[in-house]
């Protein structure tokens, strides 16, 4: 089934023809093997001369059999024919050696660049990208494209020209050895090729069907593992290992329907080839009868029409791969021509301007560009002083997060204007523009290193003194020092080694040694306990000292000091003022929360 990707359909293996332009936007990937030309230039020469010396072998067998019949041609005898053939020997060893460690060098470096260039792409597109596209999806499918790719690159094309190389060479000898056994072989040929395109094109097809199987089952994989707290805490272990299973044996089943077309495919051949083959066989031994030939030649004839046999039934299974490598050229190319967010080139000066963090929402109006139908702001008009703190309240879905997400430009608006000390913040460089930020989300996710790892991500060039210093005003260091390795203690996987009240408190250290113009605190408190929450609020009102904040919050306890609360409801501003102001309005959206929270206390 298809997939989205983006705006359009992916299937694991796309449907491509090989035309002119298929072929012309598919060499497009070499850019990334240019910079190794002259090893592939080499390689390829290489791979020519070792095919053409290959071509020797059934000659000379056939020479032997004349030398010791005296019949032959050539003016050597056995013992020289002996050094004649371990020459070409060792020499043949020597070129396919190095034939094959160019061949490794263009493919590893050339494919390196690829990966390279592809998760620099992935880094810089927009958010909107990956809504669009599940992660565990899309890291699939570009493994697998990559590794077609690859196997493209080091074995797949070097293969598929030696057997054209092979085939062409062979037709040749024969033409001018034997053509009369030469025309008989060569009426056989095109019932091979349709035989071998018909053949191609059917397991093609069950080779995508497998590879998207395949990916599906890699994403119950990814996604099970990710989440298997939720697994876990809901006891549905068996479900997900019966969703998993399920999936594999649908898999299997493809992969043997795949095995039965490719055992198919190599009875078509066989039976074809050595039907040709003993009736040719059968042809030339009635001329040694006659005397039109000798045994040598009848050697070397059949010898030959083996070779060519064998690289007609190879080029079939090599011209499948390389439709398939095309296809996987184009998912890739389409991500790397995909507009970026972010210019990866022009790394910016980390020595940026500072704002003042003055903030102004005009008439704002939003929908999700993956749900443009539904309006989630609706003309929002907020002013946000420098160094003021302002909180968002209101209820699940009024559109809190989403006017912070504006603020940092995770997507356009559809109407209106937000200004960052009266400029359009749509008029700054992205990346200089974000690093005035900083965000305390209310789940921290932290990276799988160390804890002083996870601090500097807020400032990697940070030295020492300025980790620790960050540590205690965010309340960290009272725990990353009872630890044995102190900072360097490894948090796991998304920090599940740590409690949620040490991520979260991490998670300042990190933004203070960021030092922002502007703080966002995203319910940073709200899946806290009690005694957490005390812990990290003092750390969150160092941070805020001095720098303009915005507070999404639900425990109304931790805004009443703000300067000014927006209430927000159904993507509108129904409330705005302090906490004691707000709090008189009868009936008000926020005086009935505050009632509700402040009694159940």
């Amino acid at each position: 089934m298809a997939k989205r990707f983006g705006n359009r359909d992916l299937d694991d293996t796309p449907k491509v023809k090989l035309t002119r332009e298929t072929f012309r936007q598919a060499l497009k990937i070499f850019e990334f093997v240019r910079p190794y030309r002259w090893m592939l230039v080499a390689g390829m020469f290489l791979l020519f001369l070792s095919s053409l010396v290959f071509m020797l072998f059934p000659y000379l067998m056939g020479q032997m059999v004349d030398i010791a019949q005296g019949t032959s041609k050539l003016d050597l005898t056995l013992g020289n024919m002996g050094w004649v053939l371990l020459i070409i020997l060792v020499a043949q060893g020597l070129v396919s050696y190095t034939r094959v460690l160019l061949f490794a060098k263009v493919s590893e470096k050339g494919i390196a660049d690829v990966r390279k260039a592809l998760y620099e792409k992935l880094v810089a597109l927009p958010i909107v990208f990956f809504e669009k596209s599940r992660v565990g999806e899309l890291i699939s499918r570009l493994t697998a494209d990559v590794e077609q790719l690859y196997n493209a690159i080091s074995i797949t094309l070097a293969e598929f020209l030696r057997q054209i190389i092979i085939l062409i060479v062979g037709i040749i000898l024969l033409a001018v050895t034997t053509p009369r056994l030469a025309l008989i072989m060569l009426s056989s040929f095109p019932v091979i090729v349709i035989g071998a395109i018909f053949f191609g094109r059917y397991i093609r097809k069950l080779s995508k069907e497998r590879q998207n199987q395949l990916a599906d089952t890699n994403i119950i994989l990814s996604e099970s593992m990710q989440s298997i707290n939720t697994v876990k805490a809901f006891t549905n272990e068996w479900f997900e290992i019966s969703r998993y299973k399920k999936s594999v044996n649908s898999m299997v089943k493809i992969a043997l329907k795949f095995a039965q077309g490719r055992a198919l495919f190599s009875v078509f051949i066989v039976s074809i080839l050595f039907g040709a083959l003993f009736f040719i066989v059968w042809q030339a031994a009635i001329m040694v009868q006659a005397g039109t030939i000798t045994a040598g030649e009848l050697i070397s004839f059949v010898a030959y029409t083996a070779i060519l046999g064998g690289a007609i039934a190879g080029l079939g299974n090599f011209y499948t791969q390389l439709l398939s490598a095309i296809g996987a050229t184009e998912r890739v190319r389409e991500i790397l021509y995909t507009e970026s967010e972010i210019d990866i080139e022009n790394k910016p000066d980390r020595e940026l301007v500072r704002f003042k963090g003055n903030i102004e929402y005009r008439d704002v109006h939003f929908s999700y560009p993956t749900r443009d139908d539904v309006v989630v702001l609706k003309g929002i008009d907020v002013k946000i002083k420098a160094g003021q703190k302002v909180a968002l309240v209101g209820p699940s879905g009024a559109g809190k997060s989403t006017i912070v997400q504006l603020l940092l430009q995770f997507y356009k608006i559809d109407d209106g204007d937000i200004l960052l000390d009266d400029k359009s913040i749509f008029d700054y460089n992205i990346s200089e523009y974000r690093h005035n930020f900083a965000i305390v989300p209310q789940e921290v996710l932290l990276f799988g290193g160390t804890i002083r790892e996870n601090i500097l991500y807020g400032k990697p060039d940070a030295d020492e003194t300025e980790i620790i210093e960050a540590a205690k005003q965010s309340n960290s260091w009272e725990f990353i020092s009872t630890f044995p390795e102190g900072m360097d203690t490894i948090v796991g996987e998304r920090g599940i080694k740590l409690s949620g009240g040490q991520r979260q408190r991490i998670a300042i250290a990190r933004a203070i040694l960021r030092n922002p113009s502007v703080l966002l605190l995203d319910e940073a408190t709200s899946s806290l306990d009690a005694e957490s929450e005390k812990v990290v609020q003092e750390a969150l009102n160092n941070l805020m000292k001095g720098r303009t904040s915005i507070i999404i919050a639900h425990r109304l306890a931790t805004i009443r000091d703000v300067d000014c609360i927006y209430v927000i409801d159904n993507g509108k501003i129904v409330e705005q003022g302090t906490h004691n102001e707000l709090s008189l309005i009868d009936n008000g959206a926020y005086s009935s929360l505050a009632k509700l929270q402040f009694e159940s206390t």
